[in-house]
């Protein structure tokens, strides 16, 4: 008999569908099969000149040592100056804590103010790892599908039907992961209205701020006045705005007591966040900013493509979707195609279905919807090249005839 048991928490885990899809992507690719993949949300630029330079000379300065557990003083001001900056909102240093990356700062505020029993709201569909790290810690996601039509923004109404008495939290991801929806300002408002009314704590993710395409308007949600700001918890990072995804750098901003409790927990389990990617993250956010509206130009340039390539599928496919403000998802509805023969006599039932097909048959890899609570659905990546994004397209339209 072995002595191995694992507890039932991480019997019940499963691992990252993003992560796996890129892994099934990858093995093709090893195979010699020429695979188009659109699995991983990452930005194909390289990390800005300014910033990588500011990571040389932290080494050659020595930073390469233990640093505090919730990161160096110089980089939670730079957070605070960038917020100042960016949304005239005023924080303190004490109210920010430096983490390795915003997965791991949203993990960090889940195991922080959540138990056993407790209730976690997240709107529907969400990025996979919310209800995972909402059920590491012993406590119920609490679903709230959203449809297509009200682009995948949760209501206040929603909202309010979903609290009870053991409601702890409301996850909030502002643009989305995986649907690319950008709540209009006037209904993130009325959600603050409700969490202040309910007196429940928000957690804002909102590490796609930066990108965001015109007409739409980004709002952090803790712009909505001192009430709601007392009840904000904000995660961002450097990944995707500056294209640091490997350095691993995050942050939340919250209550003193709360990053208090997230830096106890954070020493226990991390230690400091890498020091020599501190110190260029203090770079990207104190230094210029051009490159960061010059990577979102080239995204909504991208965007825009994939959306003009996908709306005549509509009436060509019966396939549907959202048009994303923000992020670099197209998330689009695939169930017309379910119980229906392809080309190839291809027959597929659901939307992991449809994914295997497409990358077994079509040599195009996406990720299911089912993984993000939004059966019938996959997400497109657009972080990459035109010339990628045309080969790509031109391969699902052939595989769907």
């Amino acid at each position: 008999m072995s002595p191995i048991a694992l507890s039932p928490a991480l019997q019940n885990l499963k691992p990252s569908a993003t992560l796996a899809a890129a892994a099934k992507a990858k093995e093709l690719k090893s195979k010699g099969v020429n695979v188009l993949d659109f699995t991983l949300g990452e930005p194909d630029f390289i990390t800005p000149a300014n910033v990588r330079e500011a990571a040389i000379a932290a080494m050659n300065a020595g930073h390469t040592h233990y640093t505090p557990s919730g990161g160096i003083p110089e980089l939670k001001q730079a957070v605070c100056n960038a917020y100042l900056r960016d949304y005239g909102l005023q924080f303190k240093p004490n109210q920010v804590l430096i983490s390795n990356g915003a997965k791991h700062s949203i993990h960090n505020v889940i195991a922080s103010l959540c138990g056993p029993g407790d209730e976690v709201i997240i709107p529907a569909p969400y990025w996979v790892s919310y209800s995972a790290l909402v059920e590491l810690a012993g406590a119920i996601p609490v679903l709230v599908n959203t449809t297509e039509a009200s682009g995948f923004c949760m209501s206040a109404e929603q909202f309010v039907n979903a609290i009870t008495p053991k409601t702890r939290l409301l996850m909030l991801n502002n643009p989305s992961n995986p649907t690319g929806s950008t709540y209009p300002v006037a209904q993130l408002e009325a959600l603050a209205r409700v969490a202040v009314e309910k007196n429940l704590l928000v957690l804002s993710d909102e590490i796609y701020e930066k990108l965001i395409y015109p007409p739409t308007e980004f709002r952090c949600f803790a712009s909505f006045g001192p009430e709601v700001a007392a009840r904000t918890i904000i995660v961002s990072g450097v990944s995707k705005a500056y294209a640091m995804t490997g350095w691993r750098i995050g942050w939340t901003i919250g209550p003193v007591e709360v990053i208090k409790a997230m830096d106890n927990l954070q020493s226990q389990e991390t230690s400091n966040p890498c020091s020599i990617s501190q110190y260029a993250a203090v770079e990207a956010l104190n230094g210029p900013q051009e490159s960061v509206e010059a990577m979102r130009v080239e995204f909504e340039k991208r965007r825009n493509y994939v959306m003009e390539r996908m709306r005549p599928w509509r009436a060509k496919y019966g396939i549907t979707f959202a048009e994303p403000g923000g992020a670099f998802y197209a998330f689009f509805n695939v169930s017309s195609c379910f119980g229906k023969q392809l080309p190839g006599g291809i027959k597929v039932d659901n939307a992991t279905d449809f994914c295997t097909a497409l990358l077994e048959k079509g040599h195009v890899a996406l990720v299911t919807g089912d993984a993000f609570g939004a059966p019938g659905y996959v997400r497109l990546s657009f972080a990459t090249s035109l010339e990628l994004l045309k080969a790509g397209l031109d391969a699902i339209e052939s595989f769907l005839g």
